[in-house]
């Protein structure tokens, strides 16, 4: 501060590089923002930015609500508690000449109760909404149309179609950087609109299974047999991936989810008994099975 003759105060301009450098920082702010606004749209915001659609899948729908209700109620949580501490800062600051220590309280059983109890009842909300959903689409009401097995090993997959006594055997795919659907990626044909129970079966070690477009993924366990079931709701080729570290080449353990017609299923299951490729290939050729095979994709015996 200056004091004129008249006995005024002014405030003094800022200086040029105090003034470049808080236009700087409001063009980067508002560029930043406009960036983020440009790339968000309103279905990307209302499906909380996953990759996937409600209708991809009778589950997807389910998930996605509780992505982006849990991401509301959190972001809710936050603004109230980012309140209270500006609040706080604002109203308990120190005065000037203030020199007096507050009062000082050791026990404030209200105030205890009140951030035990909240807490509590936010968990409790989320468990109660989880567990209900992880219940429908691992113990589904009714009988699937169709049952496949899905066998995980280093480093590809194995898909035997129960039902009809086929199978279709995988190799480790060769990544062409993009991480999308390639032809000659191992590929799970599933048909549309209809409910499909998937088992989960390693043949070795740890895999998962994840198709992140379904917004679901499942453990692959060596002695272990996982179950899930789904309804694909929308035709298209679906990017599927290990998602559990399995060894040097876990990032080849690629493989396609096809979602199609009945007659294009049909017309694949016919394509893999013309090849040939009947049976069950089973757990006979798991490792600890078949510790004598150079190659566990060498089934040539393994019909019936």
């Amino acid at each position: 501060m200056v004091e004129t003759l008249e006995g005024l105060k002014i405030v003094p301009s800022p200086s040029p590089r105090t003034t470049r450098r808080r236009t700087a920082g409001l063009g980067a702010l508002g560029l930043l923002a406009a960036l983020v606004l440009s790339g968000c749209s309103t279905e990307q915001v209302a499906r909380g930015w996953m990759p996937s659609d409600p209708n991809v899948t009778d589950h997807t729908e389910g998930i996605l609500n509780l992505w982006t209700g849990s991401w509301i109620a959190a972001l809710c949580i936050g603004v109230l508690v980012w309140g209270l501490i500006i609040w706080c800062v604002i109203v308990y600051r120190k005065r000037k000449d203030d020199h007096r220590l507050p009062v000082q309280l050791r026990y404030h059983l209200p105030l205890e109760l009140l951030y035990t109890f909240i807490p509590i009842v936010m968990v409790g909300t989320l468990f109660y909404h989880t567990a209900v959903l992880q219940e429908q689409i691992t113990n589904p009401e009714g009988e699937p149309d169709l049952h496949v097995t899905v066998y995980g090993r280093q480093w590809s997959w194995d898909f035997v179609y129960t039902d009809d006594d086929v199978w279709d055997a995988g190799e480790p795919a060769e990544l062409d950087g993009t991480m999308a659907p390639a032809a000659d990626l191992p590929t799970l044909y599933l048909p549309v609109d209809q409910t499909v129970e998937i088992e989960l079966r390693s043949r070795d070690v740890a895999h998962s299974f994840w198709v992140p477009a379904f917004l679901y993924k499942e453990d692959v366990l060596p002695g272990v047999v996982n179950e899930f079931t789904i309804t694909p709701g929308e035709e298209g080729v679906y990017l599927g991936k290990c998602a559990e570290l399995c060894g040097e080449h876990h990032g080849y353990m690629l493989f396609n989810v096809a979602v199609v017609s009945a007659e294009e299923y049909e017309q694949h299951i016919a394509d893999l008994e013309a090849a040939g490729q009947t049976g069950e290939l089973g757990p006979e050729l798991d490792r600890d099975n078949a510790a004598d095979l150079e190659d566990p994709t060498a089934v040539e015996g393994a019909d019936n």
